[in-house]
């Protein structure tokens, strides 16, 4: 019974659930992670951050070939897409980067346990027919795509992201049920081999959570490369049908409803908290109204040694978030002090262009009654984004009026995941935007119109 029994066993292997098993085994901690796929990673390698990107990537390519090479001089004749392929290269990262997270658990003797967990005390769980016991348990079991009455998923012609990820053809109309995140990256892969996108949001504006002004730009970009957006409008029924799917919308707060036939419908209304199957009523693990399950400022669950982090408690549901919290809570359970900032984790929408935020809108600055100040700087300014041919968008700084402390940031053009970086840098170090003007940026970059950005906070930007 030896190997039964463990300091800290994990729960799903996720980006939240295999980092903190790496860092509790770097601790010198007797380590296991269950996982019930037959790789690690769980949903973001597997089916969700990582095979998206790489169809983000792949379809953006073969738009700028199609759109912009002869811009550049360059001529390549006439193209053809090879979807087969483009899949198989997909299926190729996905595979290296799960082989990748089991090198690491051989790597820092992390034992991976095969098969579905279930509590069946607050100490033990059953795997496989098997009990295993641990002075401490991680929940990071993850979340699952949201249903929509009345639309019954095949994951062939009525599909979730993981769907969406493995259609063998370009669908000619793909309706995206939901303005969000996920709705919009798989729209735009789609858009860019060449199907109409329309997207049936149940709100007035998309991407609801973003800065009010970025989101409004954001969706006019997204029209300009052919999105078509029905919002304020809800999704009442799809029928199957012999060429594709029929939609029945209507207005959000009620009156005639229209039919719409696509191809291809995606449900992307968001994510629930995953806990299927724990038996968490053994365990005692309490749960909120939605599922989540209840913890502490600590991750600690209402039993003494069981824990969660992820997208399974409250938060936003990010990988990266997750990843800090694993380590927060292996750290802790080691004797040490983790701990997560939660004003500055920062969130990306991966389509083209970017948009990346992090900390305080403007709708959340002026609920909470806070006086602040605002630079924003165009990347028609930029010289580096005029060579790029990528000009849309803008950099958008939020600082305290009376301490110039930066509040938030909110960035819609190239490379915005990256550029955010600089600006959660700050936010973490407490900085404010007269420290961020002053550093040297390389000239002529991008990161440029951040420097911009925070001038601007004061009215001084340079170049415009």
């Amino acid at each position: 019974m030896a190997d039964q029994n463990f300091d800290v066993i994990i729960i799903g292997s996720g980006p939240g659930g295999y980092v903190a098993a790496i860092r509790a085994a770097q601790l010198g901690l007797k380590t296991a992670c269950v996982e019930k796929r037959a790789t690690l990673g769980g949903t973001c390698l597997n089916i969700g951050c990582i095979p998206s990107k790489a169809l983000l990537q792949s379809s953006e390519n073969f738009h700028e070939i199609s759109h912009s090479a002869a811009e550049h001089g360059i001529n390549v004749g006439s193209i053809a897409l090879d979807l087969a392929r483009m899949q198989a290269r997909k299926g190729e990262v996905v595979g290296a980067n799960t082989k990748g997270v089991e090198f690491l658990f051989k790597k820092n003797k992390v034992t991976w346990i095969k098969g579905e967990a279930k509590f069946t005390s607050p100490t033990a769980i059953e795997v496989a027919g098997s009990a295993y016991t641990a002075k401490n348990f991680i929940i990071a079991t993850g979340s699952d795509s949201v249903p929509l009455k009345g639309v019954a998923v095949d994951e062939t012609r009525i599909v979730t992201s993981t769907g969406a990820l493995e259609l063998n053809a370009v669908p000619k109309h793909l309706v995206v049920i939901g303005g969000g995140v996920i709705g919009l990256e798989l729209g735009s892969v789609w858009r860019r081999l060449g199907a109409e996108v329309t997207v049936v949001e149940f709100l007035d504006r998309i991407t609801p959570t973003m800065d009010a002004e970025v989101s409004s730009a954001f969706q006019k970009i997204l029209a300009k490369q052919g999105f078509v957006f029905k919002l304020s409008a809800k999704v009442t029924g799809a029928i199957l049908t012999e060429t594709g799917v029929s939609l029945s919308v209507e207005p959000a707060k009620g009156g005639p409803a229209e039919t719409i036939a696509a191809d291809v419908v995606l449900l992307a209304i968001g994510r629930y908290a995953y806990t299927a199957g724990l038996n968490l009523e053994a365990a005692g693990v309490a749960v909120d109204e939605r599922g989540r399950v209840k913890t502490d400022a600590h991750f600690a669950t209402n039993v003494p040694g069981i824990y969660a982090i992820g997208d399974v408690i409250t938060g936003p549901m990010l990988a990266h978030k997750a990843e800090d919290e694993g380590v927060a809570i292996a750290e802790r359970l080691a004797g040490q002090a983790g701990h997560v900032n939660y004003n500055a984790i920062p969130s990306v929408v991966y389509t083209w262009p970017e948009v990346a935020s992090v900390g305080k809108t403007e709708e959340e600055l002026k609920a909470e009654g806070v006086a602040y100040k605002v630079g924003k700087f165009p990347f028609t300014a930029n010289g580096r984004a005029r060579a790029m041919g990528a000009m849309d968008g803008f950099v958008k700084i939020l600082a305290d009026a009376k301490t110039d402390l930066l509040l938030g940031a909110h960035i819609l053009g190239p490379d915005a995941g990256t550029l955010i970086a600089e600006l959660t840098t700050a936010i973490e170090f407490g900085a404010s935007a007269e420290d961020v003007a002053r550093i040297c940026h390389a000239h002529p970059t991008l990161s440029e119109s951040v420097k911009e950005a925070a001038l601007a906070v004061e009215g001084r930007a340079l170049h415009i």
